[in-house]
């Protein structure tokens, strides 16, 4: 063994222990960002991805129409966003009451909204929900 190698581990065991719970204390630090653990990030992502997404387009009409959903209104087009893309549905129209909604089923994004009163002429869509 060379002079200037020290060996300071009785066992090689133990050696294997002491680099061990460095490289864990190293990986817990490495799941940390910003002062978050991955388990809470995740959460916080799988909880703003549960919901739907309105496009900059779909706010603008909505606004323009004065369209203003209810809570309940917005469970049922949620639910019908959701059974559209459980069917495989990619570019669906989801009915609620009066109202019209083409929703990206694959990006959960309203992308336009038609109120009553309105042409109801739907291209570019492979489905369609009534909720």
């Amino acid at each position: 063994m060379p002079a200037n190698i020290i060996n300071t581990f009785p066992s090689i065991q133990q050696m294997t222990d002491k680099i061990g719970r460095q490289n864990e204390t190293k990986n817990q630090e490495a799941f940390r960002i910003q002062g978050r653990s991955f388990e809470e990030i995740l959460n916080s992502r799988v909880s703003e991805d549960a919901g739907l997404k309105f496009s900059k387009h779909a706010n603008m009409r909505m606004q323009s129409r004065s369209i203003d959903l209810s809570d309940d209104q917005r469970e049922r087009l949620e639910s019908g966003a959701m059974r559209a893309g459980a069917k495989g549905i990619r570019e669906s129209l989801v009915m609620v009451d009066d109202l019209a909604f083409i929703v990206n089923t694959s990006n959960k994004t309203v992308i336009t909204a038609i109120g009553e009163g309105e042409d109801k002429i739907f291209t570019n869509i492979d489905g369609a929900v009534i909720a």
